[in-house]
């Protein structure tokens, strides 16, 4: 009894209070009524293709839409090579899984701005392009129907697929991407592609990971909590990272 008593404190102090917080905070701003009124435009976050003649790689990310977006955010993958145009790539739970060029490559998502979750520029973006749209090939969930909202396989786990599969890129996703944790081969635990970091998952809903990206993260019903030791920071749960 007094182990069951300790754990429901440190579950309501550490996941559900910052949960409560982020929820409060949430309902007090101002926001889109539905989908049809949200802005989905450019955020001018990206320079114009055209004027960029390198090779670049962005991981975005942004808060959803609904009351969801209180706790969960939505990921996606853009490329472009050295004289090319942007190609953005997002799993969505409508139409095609996987689509490309949906929304302007840095578009607000549900009126929200994205955030740059990792860039790379250059020769370095060139190299990895390849690697990062065989990884999307590759994903396992690209069927019509390979989407389920919670815990997944949904759009932050197409994403979070894509970066262990390409740890050159050197980022996780944000802590209030839920469905990141979600293993797309089905088994409970793993490697990244390169060994550097440790995955345990049961179907997204509780486990743990730990290596040189993800620091020491504890994940439960899709929530994350832990330290980012790449970027000093404290991981809480629906709020994302607190930089140190």
């Amino acid at each position: 009894m007094r182990f069951l008593k300790r754990f429901m404190l440190v579950f309501f102090v550490v996941f559900l209070l910052p949960t409560l917080v982020s929820a409060g905070l949430w309902m007090t701003a101002e926001r889109p009524a539905n989908w049809s009124s949200a802005r989905w435009s450019s955020s001018g976050m990206l320079p114009a293709a055209h004027e960029d003649n390198k090779a670049a790689i962005y991981v975005m990310s942004a808060k959803t839409g609904g009351l969801k977006g209180a706790v969960a955010s939505h990921a996606w993958i853009v490329t472009k090579t050295a004289d090319g145009d942007y190609q953005r790539y997002d799993k969505v739970g409508w139409g095609s899984p996987i689509r490309r060029n949906h929304r302007p490559a840095d578009a607000f998502w549900y009126s929200n701005t994205p955030e740059i979750v990792v860039e790379l520029h250059g020769a370095k973006a060139e190299a990895l392009i390849p690697k990062v749209e065989k990884a999307i090939a590759d994903y396992p969930f690209a069927m019509n129907g390979g989407y389920h909202i919670y815990p997944g396989p949904n759009s932050n786990t197409f994403v979070a697929h894509v970066l262990r599969s390409v740890p050159e890129l050197g980022a996780v996703l944000p802590a209030h991407a839920v469905g990141r944790d979600y293993r797309t081969d089905g088994s409970l635990f793993g490697f990244d592609a390169d060994g550097r970091d440790f995955h345990f998952s049961v179907k997204g809903l509780a486990g743990f990971a730990v290596g040189a990206r993800s620091g020491l993260e504890v994940h439960l019903l899709g929530l994350v909590a832990g330290i980012d030791v790449q970027r000093p920071g404290i991981k809480v749960p629906a709020l994302g990272t607190i930089g140190l």
